[in-house]
């Protein structure tokens, strides 16, 4: 399964609580310091607290430098610059600590929210890896594809020239049997096709503009139609294969279920959670409370679609936008 970023990005002030947190607690006298996870590296010191690797990677993810569980090599510039930053983030908390800043109310309320943020954040990242599995994944995937519809879609060259009497001609040497990606490549005027034959690749009838439409309704593998009028001049295709569209693969799709998977059991925990509580709103609004995800959760209403053309045409006048 491809890796779940993080639900939050970790801004510096929390990193920061979690360093002011960490140093209370050796203040008042922890044990030895042990690894926190398993293979888990010594990396720095700082004045006699050790930094773990695991230290340096969580902070790479919070700032969106490396995902969820992907490796950041310890020798790279990027881990030490990473881990640079976690020194200094220790050094604030520590020299915060000396300051009694800890002790403020304003402090008090901040390490306290933060606090909040951090297990809301672990509470929902150990239920989405329960449920966002890779069986979930494929059967969400399998799913989708029995409800999608897949249209037809057309493999096709284009000539572009600028008046219908060059059009004909260019037909008539076509019927002689000269070359069309040839052809396409000396006559036409569409820049975006021009210069690799013509080719349009895969398509659906419903990105073309409706002349298009008209002209390759019933053409059939190695007709070639044409020419009528399209923005720019006049337009001669060779039809080169028609077939049922493809669906996305489920490796495509990954990313896309995985998203919505993600999102689909926050809000189904935020409704739990929320039917199970006493939540007072204080303040007047025009619009009803209600549980949604977080904020940079994508606008996902319902699974992707696992259909449309695995090649869209490259563009090319006339096509709608």
């Amino acid at each position: 399964m491809a890796p779940i970023r993080p639900l939050r990005s970790a801004m510096f002030a929390v990193v920061l609580v979690a360093a002011v947190l960490s140093l209370a607690a050796c203040g008042r006298g922890g044990r030895a310091e042990q690894a926190p996870e398993r293979g888990d590296r010594a990396v720095a010191k700082v004045d006699g607290r050790t930094v773990w690797s695991s230290d340096v990677k969580r902070e790479a993810v919070a700032q969106g430098l490396i995902g969820e569980g992907e490796p950041l090599d310890v020798s790279s510039d990027l881990f030490r610059r990473v881990m640079d930053e976690v020194v200094d983030q220790r050094l604030l908390a520590s020299e915060a600590m000396k300051r009694n800043l800890d002790r403020e109310p304003v402090a008090q309320r901040r390490l306290a929210a933060a606090r909040d943020r951090v297990l809301g954040d672990m509470l929902v990242e150990s239920v989405v890896s329960d449920a966002v599995n890779d069986n979930a994944v494929r059967r969400l995937y399998q799913e989708q594809l029995k409800l999608a519809k897949r249209s037809e879609e057309i493999h096709a060259r284009q000539i572009v020239v600028g008046s219908g009497a060059e059009a004909e001609a260019v037909r008539k040497l076509l019927a002689t049997g000269a070359s069309f990606e040839a052809l396409a490549m000396e006559r036409s005027t569409d820049a975006a096709t021009r210069f690799n034959g013509g080719d349009l690749g895969y398509f659906t009838i419903d990105v073309m503009p409706e002349a298009y439409d008209a002209a390759l309704k019933a053409a059939k593998p190695g007709q070639i139609v044409g020419p009528f009028p399209v923005e720019g001049g006049f337009a001669l295709i060779k039809v080169e294969d028609r077939r049922v569209e493809q669906p996305i693969t489920l490796e495509a799709a990954r990313p896309q279920i995985v998203r919505f998977l993600t999102y689909d059991q926050i809000r189904d925990l935020l409704e739990k959670l929320r039917g199970r509580s006493k939540v007072e709103v204080l303040v007047k609004s025009d619009t009803p409370s209600q549980a949604v995800p977080p904020a940079d959760a994508p606008k996902m209403a319902a699974p992707p679609p696992l259909s449309g053309p695995t090649t869209p045409p490259p563009a090319t006048k006339g096509v709608k936008k």
